[in-house]
């Protein structure tokens, strides 16, 4: 035990350092802008510790009984030259500034030449129990627990620990000179690796009538593991704790006089108040537990102690990696690795991601993470990848915002609406080609079938074989029609030229721009995406769906599906132009037929393509038209 008693005084010699300045004050902590302790001068991660500190400094302690309230008397034995004991008396007062002795003295500035003690009840009120409980407020990975005793030194007591804030207990450490008898354990048992986790009794030391004996209990002392700390998680365990008890259980001599003390006498009376427990100071040595990720310990903004946490860790100990950084697990720093938490690569499309540990084995213990929640049309693991309907836009990194281009499948021409992720080729029916199917190949053309939109153009033989040099059938079939073919193809009706007359200018679209003047001409503004349509004698009924509403009118438009009645005759004379699958701004007027439950759109109304930059400007002419500015 002498070895313990030198490694705590040298401890206490440089904390009376740091006691002066409060928690976590070092001798050099007058230098500025010291570098980081937990990265070395090359910028990579290291382990890093907090200073070893008292942790009981300047803490608050509940003892289940302090003399002085009600005054009482005490009397402190001593030896006399030739031996005997003696008894020199004296009165506790808790009112009285020099005659007081609070719990508070326990965790004050120890100096020997002036001593300070907290002190008990005498053997009138409570003899046996009393207990003294210490809330570090954080967990600690504890080196030693002392106390000094002002009075005789019991001869039975007990160390316990807490690891969750004082809801549990549990035994660090016995003293009792029958050890058996009061605490149903051997006497200074062997510790092994098997039980290196539990507490042992050991024998009382010295019960001379002396002030100034010490109880000094260290951690690891004795323990098997003790010299490979860094990879033991049992010990790591064992020197955690949030909290500290003492329990006075005996003192010392106090069966040998159990008959004067039953007595009514005088010198009974003096005994009694003879036997008490007596404290001057409460220690505890050890570090901030951070895990190694940590070279210091602050107030947080609820006033608690936390670790000034690094490596990419979090936690009131760094005992978990900090949000986004789940590449590979967490784990204790060691003086070989740091064990860094690493971000996890989503290629910045995703700001989650989990740890996974069998995907992080199967990667040779380099990468477990996954990306959660991928934005911008990506997917993966990594979000590395187009989602479904989606491909790579060859010109952007993968890291781009718009890496991911939509396939805007046709949706009569094509199979799906799943494109091939690499050249974006939507899959296309037969006789239906281009890169989102919207046309008819080579030799095709376009029929009344959505089933089978591109027919082969049929080839009329020559009734004289003397014609065929002078003769060309209706379409050779080398020529690809290249227009752009819809659904209007469905209805035969709607390809076929307009028997009457078409206008020779269309305002439909006119200069595709759309300014604060059309816009107040016109009773409603919407933007709608066309769905379907069908004929309905000589009108056409489109099914659209209004994504956007920037002019009611008096129709009172809503967002939804709604139905678009377009004249047949001005859709012949594609005026306006309108395709399925796309998206327009329309400005038209209210619909006079009550008969039609939805939109007019005729050769008057304005249809125009849909930019997403019109979206702004559409505001703006809303905000004009409430101030009158139509």
């Amino acid at each position: 035990m002498n070895v313990v008693y030198c490694i705590i005084l040298a401890c206490q010699l440089m904390l009376v350092l740091a006691q002066n300045g409060g928690y976590g004050l070092s001798m050099f902590a007058a230098q500025q802008n010291q570098p980081d302790p937990c990265y070395d001068i090359d910028g990579n991660p290291r382990r890093c510790v907090p200073d070893f500190v008292n942790a009981a400094f300047g803490m608050p302690v509940i003892a289940s009984s302090t003399c002085g309230t009600p005054p009482s008397r005490f009397c402190a034995l001593s030896s006399g030259a030739d031996g005997e004991r003696q008894r020199n008396c004296f009165v506790c007062d808790a009112s009285q500034p020099k005659r007081r002795h609070p719990p508070d003295y326990l965790t004050d500035l120890h100096n020997p030449n002036n001593l300070t003690c907290w002190q008990s009840e005498p053997f009138t009120t409570s003899p046996h129990n009393v207990t003294l409980q210490l809330a570090l407020g954080k967990k600690f990975e504890l080196t030693y627990i002392s106390a000094e005793f002002c009075s005789l030194r019991p001869d039975s007591m007990a160390i316990y620990k807490s690891q969750d804030y004082g809801k549990t207990w549990q035994p660090y450490q016995y003293y009792s000179s029958q050890c058996r008898k009061m605490y149903g354990l051997p006497k200074n048992a062997m510790i092994m690796k098997q039980n290196e986790q539990e507490a042992v009794c050991s024998d009382v030391q010295n019960t001379e009538l002396v002030s100034g004996a010490r109880v000094a209990f260290s951690t690891l002392e004795g323990r098997p593991s003790s010299f490979d700390f860094d990879n033991s998680p049992v010990l790591q365990d064992w020197v955690t704790a949030t909290d500290i008890k003492l329990v006075f259980n005996r003192l010392p001599g106090f069966e040998e006089e159990t008959t004067a003390l039953q007595a009514s006498t005088e010198e009974a009376t003096t005994i009694r108040d003879s036997y008490y427990y007596a404290v001057s100071d409460f220690s505890v040595g050890g570090r901030c537990k951070c895990n190694g990720h940590a070279s210091r310990c602050v107030r947080g903004r609820d006033g608690r102690l936390v670790c000034d946490c690094r490596h990419n860790t979090a936690g009131p100990e760094c005992e978990q990696c900090k949000q986004f950084h789940y590449d590979r697990p967490w784990a204790r720093a060691t003086p070989k690795d740091a064990n860094e938490c690493v971000a996890c690569n989503c290629n910045l499309h995703a700001r989650k991601c989990r740890f996974n540990m069998e995907l992080y084995k199967l990667s040779g213990r380099k990468s477990g993470g996954v990306c959660l929640n991928c934005r911008h049309n990506t997917d993966g693991r990594y979000c590395h990848y187009c989602k479904e309907g989606f491909y790579r836009d060859s010109s952007k990194p993968i890291q781009h915002r718009k890496a991911c281009k939509a396939c805007d499948c046709h949706p009569v021409g094509s199979l799906g609406t799943i494109c091939n992720q690499t050249s974006g080729q939507c899959p296309c029916k037969d006789g239906v080609t281009g890169l989102t199917c919207n046309r008819c190949a080579k030799g095709y053309q376009q029929s009344r079938s959505p089933i089978a939109p591109c027919i082969k153009i049929p080839q009329v033989p020559p009734t004289d074989p003397g014609d065929m040099s002078s003769s060309e059938p209706a379409n050779d079939g080398d020529n690809e029609s290249t227009s752009d073919y819809s659904s209007d193809s469905v209805d035969v009706t709607y390809n076929k030229p307009y028997a009457g007359k078409c206008p020779k200018t269309c305002k439909s679209g006119e200069g595709k721009e759309i300014t604060q003047s059309k816009y107040c001409k016109k009773d409603y503004a919407a933007q709608v995406h066309i769905l379907s349509r069908e004929k309905v004698g000589d009108w056409v009924k489109f099914t659209v769906n209004v994504n956007t509403v920037f002019k009611k009118g008096k129709q009172k438009i809503r967002r939804g599906d709604q139905f678009m009645f377009v004249p047949k005759a001005d859709l012949q004379c594609k005026c306006p132009k309108i395709r399925l699958g796309r998206r327009y701004l329309i400005l038209g007027s209210d619909n006079p037929n009550k008969d039609q439950d939805g939109l007019l759109v005729d050769r008057k109304a304005t249809v125009i393509r849909w930019q997403e930059d019109w979206n702004r400007r559409l505001r703006k002419f809303q905000r004009g038209e409430r101030k009158n500015s139509c």
